[in-house]
């Protein structure tokens, strides 16, 4: 008996390609995006005197939001190159090739300009101008300086604990102690954050070239260091604020609660240096920030 030939099938299915509007909302890191619009309103609701103006906060934490998703998705079309060698990074959008470089870099300037007009003519110039220093460290002092030395980690903090302060310069008309100190609380909770990271995917940067800490000192030693002392320096950066009377006691326990965790997760991970000790700091270190700006703020209604 002979075989019947197999038929082919009479439709084929097509596959299909993510939607264009997702890979342009992953240019701007929409979760670490979160993190700004949190801290900026932090910083605006902090620095305002009351009555609070809702409608000129949103405007401000809108603008800060361009600026930093534009500065994401300038960096990304910089960086499409080492993001395609690692294994986390190679399925973004601009690696996998679902959207051009020219079409990335025209995004993230149309976003960054428009954030900043935002907040030059909603907010203020202050807010404004430190939106621009926040792209100027960010993409021409932070993102080459990440392919030569692991300073580039210090570096790259300032950019990223400047939303707080461009929110408090928006409300309070400029830079005061008020919105040091709330830099200061996000600059050190970096170093921490990001050392937990680079550890998790230390493989992943040498792939790249990056220089991280973890990669050129393989041992973790100076790894864990670093997020041990920074997070020690945390915690009293974090009362500042109940010292002079941005917020109260009551924050002052919760911010010393959170800081002693932290600080024992940090001193756990530069004791083991291991990935399930990286991990869980990496995780507690998400959740801190968001605690942080909430009990500070109910302490001030």
């Amino acid at each position: 008996m002979k075989d019947t030939p197999v038929q082919a099938a009479p439709f084929s299915v097509a596959v299909r390609r993510p939607v264009r509007g997702a890979d342009f909302l992953a240019l701007v890191k929409p979760r670490l995006n979160g993190l700004v619009v949190a801290s900026s309103a932090a910083g605006y609701y902090l620095g305002a005197p009351a009555p609070i103006d809702f409608g000129a906060m949103a405007l401000a934490v809108a603008g800060t939001a361009l600026v930093a998703g534009g500065a994401a998705a300038l960096n990304q079309v910089y960086e499409r190159d080492t993001d395609a060698l690692m294994r986390r990074t190679r399925l973004r959008p601009l690696p996998d090739g679902r959207i051009a470089p020219r079409e990335g870099a025209a995004f993230g300037a149309t976003l960054s300009i428009a954030g900043l007009l935002l907040l030059a003519t909603r907010a203020n110039l202050a807010a404004a101008l430190l939106a621009c220093a926040t792209i100027v460290v960010y993409l021409s002092v932070y993102t080459p300086m990440k392919r030569r030395s692991p300073a580039a980690t210090l570096v790259g903090a300032v950019p990223g604990a400047l939303p707080p302060l461009i929110g408090w310069a928006a409300s309070h008309g400029g830079v005061s102690i008020g919105g040091l100190s709330l830099f200061a609380i996000v600059f050190l909770w970096q170093i921490p954050h990001f050392m937990a990271i680079a550890w998790l995917y230390r493989d992943d940067y040498a792939k790249a070239g990056f220089p991280l800490l973890p990669v050129v000192e393989p041992d973790g030693r100076r790894t864990g260091l670093q997020a041990a002392l920074f997070a020690t320096m945390l915690v009293p950066a974090t009362l500042v604020p109940t010292v002079i009377g941005l917020s109260g006691r009551v924050y002052g326990g919760v911010a010393l609660a959170l800081g002693a965790a932290l600080l024992w997760l940090a001193f756990r991970f530069a004791a083991a240096r291991t990935a399930a000790s990286a991990r869980t700091l990496f995780f507690a270190s998400i959740v801190y920030l968001p605690l942080i700006w909430i009990a500070m703020i109910l302490d001030k209604l």
